[in-house]
């Protein structure tokens, strides 16, 4: 009796551990297996695991409803900003304004590769020059920061300005560039220092190219792109063919790649600078924030800094920051950043300071009845240009693109390096229902539809065209032209039949700045003003796209 009880103990033990090691080697051969096929995809699920990280000078903004627009009485009768629920997803935001430090670093880095004492070269750093001479003022002695504002190391943490919008595009493209350029050495895809000291007007990195087309970057050096974890030169399999190892180059797959930095959109910013979620109970907003901060006053109430204001704003005629001494708002003109409180979302100078470019069209009205989800009037949809050979066209000095603005100012729109862009067509519209055309800026306003002019009962080609002085949007039309010479002609639209300044390349500044009274502090405020004009008291922040679960943190009741 006794010897059976250890027998069935005994098996009773082994059966267990049987049992343990078959579980074992279960959830060891599952463990990366594809819940689709089976199949064992370790490196993908590895990718696929990855976060996206907050690029430098970002602060996550989770984003959420709100109503986007002006909910106080509308004194100035604009009715412009007429509330309209809105939401936005989340997404990052640059902590403050961009400096003139920053800017300088742009101007450094083009300055070294496309140095403008070339020819070839010298409407790339010029143009991309921010206008200096917005600070002189008839009546005024402004030279000091004419000639200093920029580069004295006094202002390098004040925002820059004299930058037109075309400018602020230009600083985020390359500041995408060059995040992703260190991101790719950090992680051993691209050679160490190269992007110092490898680059040149011929080679230089761009985010696309390289996801493209990985060997055409640097100018189709392979010694600098480094295919990681893969063998130099290959060899033969045991038919003598050479097989390219897949896989070996940085994908959006791979988690590396930040999506790229841009101007924030009028929804995204008005978003950020309420930062209404300070006032959340439960699933409601107490009330709508009359400024970045909350109550109805521009001074602090708290005990330590009470009277202090909370803004760098203009107080009154000829008040640019009250008396000398407590308490003033410690600037006369712009002052640097994060020297005010941040908003509930932790971002400097959503009020004051300077007012800022979004990406925005500018219209008269939000069209929320056509979409009330991340709205933004401005799309134009582009697609890589692919040359005779199939394969992506790279722009090169002889195919850059310079474009002469309004002013007669020259600037450079696609530099070397660049994949080529052209605008989509019907390969990629026909049959679709959500966009027909590459550019969207005038749907559903000022296209020949919203004319009073158009003729519903016309035949189709009598209403295809409008004429311009018929168009929504009749406004001025200066023409710069270039003689036989060679010398620029200037031709400024004198009509007196003008009835806008609104047309398509006039673009929303929010926020107030050093020259506005407190009235343009609240977020819901818009302007607009010419997309190829610069100001002294419109500066600019980048905003870039949040990719993957609207936050990471885990919700709970606040009680």
């Amino acid at each position: 009796m006794k010897v059976n009880k250890i027998t069935a103990l005994r098996l009773l033990l082994s059966i267990t551990m049987i049992i343990g090691f078959a579980s074992c080697s279960k959830k060891s051969s599952s463990k990366n297996a594809s819940r689709g096929t089976g199949w064992n995809v370790e490196s993908k699920k590895a990718a696929s695991s990855k976060k996206q990280v907050a690029g430098p000078g970002l602060i996550f903004v989770e984003g959420g409803t709100f109503t986007m627009g002006k909910v106080q009485d509308d004194v100035m009768h604009d009715w412009n900003n007429t509330p309209t629920q809105q939401h936005v997803q989340s997404f990052y935001m640059d902590e403050t304004e961009v400096t003139n430090f920053m800017y300088l670093e742009y101007l450094d880095w083009l300055k070294n590769v496309f140095p403008p004492t070339e020819d070839n070269y010298k409407y790339i750093y010029e143009g991309a020059s921010p206008d200096t001479l917005v600070w002189r003022n008839r009546l005024g002695y402004n030279e000091t920061m004419t000639n200093n504002y920029l580069r004295h190391p006094s202002y390098a943490d004040y925002p820059v300005v004299g930058v037109n919008w075309i400018q602020a595009v230009e600083f985020s493209k390359w500041r995408t560039d060059r995040v992703n350029e260190a991101l790719l050495e950090k992680n051993g895809y691209l050679k160490k220092n190269a992007k110092t000291q490898d680059v040149t007007a011929e080679s230089s990195f761009s985010t696309d190219t390289y996801l493209a087309a990985p060997k055409m970057t640097y100018g189709g050096n392979e010694e600098i792109v480094l295919p990681k974890g893969a063998k130099k030169s290959p060899k033969a399999g045991k038919d003598g063919k050479v097989v390219e190892q897949k896989n070996v180059y940085a994908q959006r797959s791979s988690g590396i790649i930040l999506p790229e930095y841009r101007l924030p959109t009028e929804a995204e910013w008005e978003y950020a600078a309420a930062a209404d979620v300070g006032q959340r109970e439960y699933n409601i907003y107490k009330g709508q924030k009359k400024y970045p901060w909350s109550g109805s006053y521009t001074r602090s109430g708290k005990r330590q800094s009470k009277g202090d204001q909370l803004a760098n704003f203009k107080q009154g005629n000829g008040d640019y920051g009250g008396i000398a001494g407590w308490s003033d708002d410690g600037a006369d003109i712009t002052n640097a950043v994060k020297k005010y409180p941040a908003n509930d979302f932790g971002l400097y100078d959503m009020a004051g300071n300077v007012a800022e470019w979004v990406a925005d069209v500018y219209r008269p009205i939000i069209d929320n009845e056509s979409n009330d989800f991340n709205y933004f009037r401005g799309n134009r949809y582009t697609k890589n240009k692919i040359g005779a050979d199939g394969k992506v066209e790279i722009v090169t000095l002889e195919t850059m693109k310079h474009d002469t603005l309004s002013n007669g100012k020259i600037i450079v729109r696609s530099f070397p390096g660049q994949i080529a862009q052209v605008p989509v067509d019907e390969n990629e519209t026909y049959l679709r229902q959500n966009f027909d055309k590459s550019n969207n800026i005038n749907y559903r306003d000022g296209d020949k539809q919203s004319s009073k002019y158009y003729d519903f009962g016309s035949s189709e080609s009598d209403t295809d065209k409008v004429k311009g002085d018929k168009s929504m949007y009749n406004s001025p039309k200066h023409n710069v032209t270039t003689d036989s010479l060679g010398s620029m002609v200037r031709k400024y639209d004198r009509s007196n039949k003008r009835t806008t300044l609104i047309n398509d390349d006039v673009r929303v500044y929010k926020g107030g700045s050093w020259r506005d009274r407190a009235y343009w502090l609240d977020p819901a405020q818009r302007r607009y003003f010419p997309q190829d004009m610069a100001t002294d008291y419109i500066g600019f922040r980048c905003a870039m796209s949040r990719v993957g679960p609207k936050s990471d943190k885990r919700k709970s009741a606040r009680n």
